[in-house]
């Protein structure tokens, strides 16, 4: 069974798939990595990621241009702010049996495919606290509750879309389809007011198409949070804590990480890990990255 990760990215985005790249291999030598371009500005990044740390491009690049293709089909212009991020929606046919798939504004603390273990449960899953702070926000607006269009057991599963992990197979070429010329149909539905894109599309495909579904934040105590806009985290080298949990990510959802950004100092330490930027470097880290030296 081939298991492993995937991101959408282009050379706008090096610096931020850069930071997650190092810390996804920092904890994880191992796991398959694949990009799926997200437009024809790939070449810089992939040639980087490749060479830095083994990052196969999505073999089926024909596929994903028929699928962007499709999505123009299906959608008026003025529906998705950027078409490009429903690409990320091709995992579902790509060479990985179980996969998660990570947003580039995203570091990890942990080995994070670990977690598609979960995957013996359920054939989705998310971890996030979208769900109970931002509820339908970004996703879908009151009429679908109003009219129940899904109930309100089912719409205490939405996610945030910028990391989550499924199988190969969880949802057909056929029944996506049919789904986004559903969604197509309804504009009405959905929550475009903060520029989002895929988010609404995504969160009614899974909430309709696969529902086996879970949530890593929901369990007993309450998961760990994610969100770089809480301030409420306690940083131990260079991993966040949440309650004495540690945070298995940090996702800068909506936030331009920049200088001055929450957590900067900490996406910075990840950004340059193998470039021999700061003075303290973890054993584990000179371990992984044996070019890497530290500075007294």
């Amino acid at each position: 069974m081939n298991r492993g990760i995937y991101i959408v990215a282009n050379d706008k985005v090096i610096d931020n798939a850069i930071a997650l790249l190092n810390s996804i291999r920092l904890f994880d030598p191992e796991v398959l990595v694949y990009l799926i371009p997200f437009n024809e500005n790939y070449h810089n990044i992939f040639a980087k990621l490749s060479t830095l740390h083994n990052v196969k491009l999505f073999p089926n690049l024909e596929l994903i241009e028929q699928f962007t293709k499709r999505i123009s089909e299906i959608f008026n212009r003025d529906f998705l702010a950027l078409p490009n991020k429903m690409r990320k929606l091709v995992t579902w046919f790509g060479p990985l049996d179980e996969f998660i798939y990570i947003d580039t504004d995203i570091v990890v603390f942990e080995k994070i495919a670990d977690n598609l273990g979960k995957l013996s449960e359920v054939d989705f899953f998310c971890c996030d606290y979208h769900h109970a702070n931002d509820k339908l926000r970004n996703i879908f607006s009151p009429l679908v509750q109003e009219e129940q269009i899904f109930s309100d057991t089912q719409l205490e599963d939405v996610f945030n879309s910028g990391f989550w992990a499924s199988k190969k197979g969880a949802i057909t070429e056929e029944k996506m389809d049919a789904t986004l010329r559903e969604c197509a149909a309804h504009r009405e539905y959905f929550d475009f007011s903060e520029g989002v894109t895929d988010q609404p599309i995504l969160n009614y495909l899974v909430l309709k198409l696969i529902p086996k579904r879970g949530n890593l934040v929901k369990i007993p105590s309450g998961g760990a949070g994610s969100w770089a806009g809480s301030r409420n985290f306690q940083q131990q080298g260079y991993a966040l804590y949440d309650r004495g949990q540690p945070l298995k990510y940090l996702h800068w959802a909506g936030i331009k990480i920049k200088a001055n950004s929450p957590y900067w100092e900490l996406w910075e330490y990840y950004r340059y890990l193998h470039e021999g930027k700061f003075a303290f470097i973890p054993k584990l880290t000179r371990r992984l990255f044996p070019f890497v030296t530290a500075h007294t």
